[in-house]
């Protein structure tokens, strides 16, 4: 049997594990699954006589080496840090690999080697990046394959909650990596252009320069900055393009409240706070306000950022409940990131029965014909239920997809490669079709800068 090796066993690995176990009779597959939990690898195999679970532990060398050696293509879902070591394993023993990763500095170093070795490193293989690359490239494709000449393109992705799980006043719950969602849009000025205008938002303005986009039967949504979009252009071979930008998805007014932490400083993970497990929330909270002997921590937040006792926004400060005076942090050495995840992950977390939800947006403007056009792309894929997410399945499927494209011997160009070719994009899009990944397209006239949005 052809082995599968897949290191990770985490909640985004369910939709790709199942997949290949689904392919393993017909394919003559043996999938492996190692992770450093034994419970994590041994309830994805599920008990499926094509799959083996054991313990890995990716900083043992020898056991991670001897893995690699033994298989005939490497998936690894590990956290993006780690694939630098199973990729230079799989350098050394001709293994082809699968990550849904951005392509570190490290990783595309290793690129001629890999290259002249003929083998296949596929990163970006997963929802963003993977999904967004794939789908964007295929209309881009015709636009110029038609004759048109690009002027626009913005792409705006979002994990959030499924409308009938949607029970709070921020519209929100963690989809995925909550730390990841606490330090978003921090380490650097968000770089893009508008209308042939190089644009820089920082970070103490990120959330207060959003964009708005309308899905049809999902409503209203904003959408703020990602960090670098203007890596983009020679990825996509947009050198000429006059707008190119791509942001976070959430509903509207999240941006705006979640702007308080930021202003107070809680979304910092540059410092310690002394004795932190021992802290209540409110205490917490009035470490960034100024002293007072008589004013409550409520009103100094309240005068401090100008918030009206009637304002929304603070009833989304309430409902979290940052003033209870008995809740503790409760972490050695926090810093206040990792304190204000703590006090959102309380009312954040998705319960057994809820459900997540992938949003995608892809804005095309271009010139065909001395008339400018517009065509406006638009995925949305809700979770089964909290084994089987949207997440899971939008970064799972395609990364699976590939894996076995690759292993069969379709996918062939080596190097360190992301999905952009046609011969990559084309029938991984086709395929993921038939697992209701489907994109809707509306066509319209180009009106260039649109005044609601991220600036002129």
């Amino acid at each position: 049997m052809r082995n599968i090796l897949i290191i990770g066993a985490g909640r985004s690995a369910t939709s790709l594990i199942q997949y290949i176990l689904d392919k393993s009779e017909e394919q003559d597959l043996l999938v492996t699954i190692g992770d450093i939990s034994i419970q994590n690898a041994k309830r994805l195999a599920g008990g499926h006589p094509n799959a083996e679970a054991y313990v890995l532990d990716i900083h043992n060398d020898q056991d991670r080496r001897n893995a690699i050696k033994d298989s005939d293509i490497v998936i690894s879902m590990l956290p993006a840090r780690y694939h630098i070591e199973v990729a230079r394993d799989c350098l050394e023993f001709g293994k082809n690999l699968v990550t849904a990763s951005y392509v570190s500095d490290e990783m595309q170093s290793l690129h001629r080697k890999v290259e002249a070795k003929g083998l296949v490193f596929m990163n970006e293989i997963g929802v963003d990046p993977g999904i967004d690359h794939m789908s964007a490239m295929q209309v881009i494709d015709r636009i110029r394959d038609g004759g048109g000449k690009m002027l626009m393109f913005e792409s705006f992705t979002g994990g959030l909650v499924a409308p009938e799980s949607d029970d709070n006043l921020w519209n929100y719950k963690f989809t995925w990596n909550p730390r990841n969602v606490v330090l978003a849009g921090q380490g650097g000025a968000a770089e893009f252009i508008q209308e042939g205008t190089y644009k820089y938002i920082p970070y103490h303005r990120l959330f207060r320069r959003t964009e708005f986009l309308e899905i049809e039967g999902y409503g209203r949504f904003e959408a703020y900055a990602n960090r670098n979009s203007l890596k983009y252009r020679k990825i996509y071979g947009l050198e000429d393009i006059l707008t190119l930008y791509r942001g976070t998805i959430r509903r509207v007014g999240f941006s705006k409240a979640w702007n308080i932490f930021v202003q107070l400083g809680m979304t910092d993970d540059s410092y310690i706070i002394p004795n932190s497990e021992e802290l209540s929330y409110r205490q917490f909270v009035n470490l960034f306000l100024p002293y007072s002997p008589t004013d409550s921590v409520e009103l100094k937040l309240r005068h401090n950022l100008k918030i009206d006792q009637d304002d929304l926004m603070w009833d989304k400060l309430v409902e979290l409940d940052i003033f209870n005076k008995q809740k503790k942090i409760g972490i050695k050495e926090a810093t206040p990131a990792m304190a204000l995840q703590k006090i959102l992950m309380d009312k954040w977390t998705l319960k057994e029965h809820e459900k997540d939800m992938i949003v995608m947006y892809h804005k095309f403007g271009y010139e065909l014909e001395g008339k400018k056009k517009q065509i406006d792309s638009y995925m949305v894929i809700k979770g089964e239920d909290q084994t089987y997410t949207a997440m899971a399945k939008t970064v799972g499927l395609p990364v699976a997809i590939a894996a076995l494209k690759i292993l069969n011997g379709e996918i062939t160009t080596p190097g360190v490669l992301r999905p952009i070719a046609k011969e990559i994009y084309e029938p991984i899009l086709k395929e993921l079709e038939e697992h209701g990944v489907t994109f809707n397209e509306h066509f319209a006239d180009y009106l260039g800068y649109n005044p609601e949005g991220v600036g002129g």
